[in-house]
C-alpha cells in the first residue's frame, strides 16, 4: 500500500489549437467563465474538477486530453507507477502556487498525469 495518497482525478487538461475560440465552446459547455485566462492556460473549475485548455499542448506536447490524478507525495507516486512498468514522460515541475505536475505513460503508451499541491 501507498503512502502517497491518491486524491482521484480531479484536473483534465485540453491541448487546443485556437484558445480564443475553445475558451467560447468550454465557457458554453460548462455555463460559467473561466477562472485562469491567460495565453498559456485558461481554467475552469466545475463541480470540484479543474478543467485545464492549453494552447497548441503547451512545452509537454500534448496531443489527446490528459487526465491528471491528486496525490499527496508525487514523487513516491511516481516511484510506485516505475516500479509497476510506468516509464516517466515528463518529471515533476512546479506549474505555479507550489503546485507540482508530471506526467508518464502506462505499458500501453497512454499518457497519465500527476498533481500534487503543496
Amino acid at each position: 500500500m501507498s503512502d502517497s495518497a491518491n486524491l482521484g482525478i480531479q484536473t483534465v487538461l485540453h491541448p487546443v489549437s485556437d484558445l480564443e475560440k475553445a475558451k467560447a465552446v468550454y465557457t458554453a459547455l460548462l455555463g460559467t467563465p473561466p477562472q485562469v485566462d491567460s495565453s498559456y492556460y485558461v481554467g475552469y473549475e466545475v463541480a470540484g474538477q479543474q478543467i485545464g485548455l492549453v494552447p497548441n499542448g503547451g512545452p509537454q506536447g500534448m496531443t489527446s486530453p490528459v487526465a491528471h490524478w491528486h496525490v499527496s507525495d508525487i514523487e513516491a507516486k511516481l516511484a510506485e507507477v516505475t516500479a509497476a512498468g510506468a516509464t516517466v514522460k515528463e518529471p515533476p515541475r512546479e506549474v505555479g502556487g507550489g503546485r507540482l505536475v508530471a506526467t508518464f505513460t502506462d505499458t500501453d503508451g497512454n499518457v497519465l498525469g500527476l498533481v500534487q499541491d503543496q
